[in-house]
């Protein structure tokens, strides 16, 4: 398993894969874009791992040897907000379902391409504007004066696009990416309803692998972030259409 101290900027991968056949070719590709790769195939090391040295992405088999990819996303999911790949042999559409409800950013099915695991890693960082907008960054260094672009003032709402800080009714909101890119539609257009699909295509970094349901999940842990603040949800659900954000949230 390799472990070699890089230069302070480059880019750390966790690998967590238990098959020496697909984890050897996988390593050597990354390697070859000057990233640090940290292979376990268990996913208790993969937890001690990333606790000792946290990294900049995750590729993790779905079938481990000691814990389920899943279980093993869920228990990652409630520390770290680290972007995550599964790779998997199953290709059924519920196990999709599962590993992007439960917080992987994507999924790659086995047999995959080396050069498309880098592309997809270098999709999510290019889109990926912050791992997760935390409450701490509020207060953390002096913002940016943001153009008229970059600031959404709606209502209660303040979303500043340079910084990615979300004020809800003043408080602080911490959201995940998507969390963050579905609010920004639905705030440059409120009261306009967004199907799923189109929800999809405008937030999402591979909208034609991903499945529409998937909204429905974000759209979930959305509202429970958005009720802790306001009991009034501001989302409304138009059935057999999607959603939108109401005027009345405005008011």
């Amino acid at each position: 398993m390799s472990s070699i101290t890089p230069p302070a900027t480059t880019k750390r991968i966790l690998l967590v894969e238990d098959d020496p056949a697909i984890a050897e070719p996988l390593i050597y590709a990354l390697q070859r874009e000057g990233w640090l790769v940290n292979w376990v195939t268990l996913a208790a090391q993969a937890l001690d791992r990333q606790a000792a040295t946290p990294h900049d992405f995750m590729i993790l088999d779905v079938g481990l040897p000691d814990m389920d990819g899943f279980d093993l996303c869920r228990a990652i999911r409630k520390q770290w907000s680290t972007p995550l790949l599964f790779l998997t042999a199953r290709s059924e559409e519920i196990e999709r379902i599962i590993g992007l409800e439960i917080g992987a950013d994507d999924y790659c099915a086995k047999p995959f391409s080396p050069r498309e695991i880098i592309s997809r890693i270098k999709v999510i960082w290019r889109r990926m504007q912050s791992p997760e907008v935390a409450p701490s960054q509020m207060t953390s260094s002096p913002e940016p004066v943001p153009d008229i672009e970059q600031l959404i003032a709606w209502g209660p709402w303040h979303l500043n696009l340079l910084t990615f800080h979300v004020l809800y009714h003043a408080q602080p909101l911490s959201l995940t990416r998507y969390e963050l890119r579905l609010l920004e539609v639905l705030l440059r257009h409120p009261e306009r309803v967004w199907s799923r699909n189109q929800l999809m295509q405008a937030a999402w970094e591979h909208p034609d692998h991903s499945l529409e349901r998937t909204i429905d999940s974000h759209i979930k842990t959305l509202r429970q972030k958005l009720r802790a603040i306001d009991p009034i949800d501001p989302i409304q659900t138009h059935r057999g259409l999607g959603y939108s954000l109401s005027r009345s949230s405005a008011d």
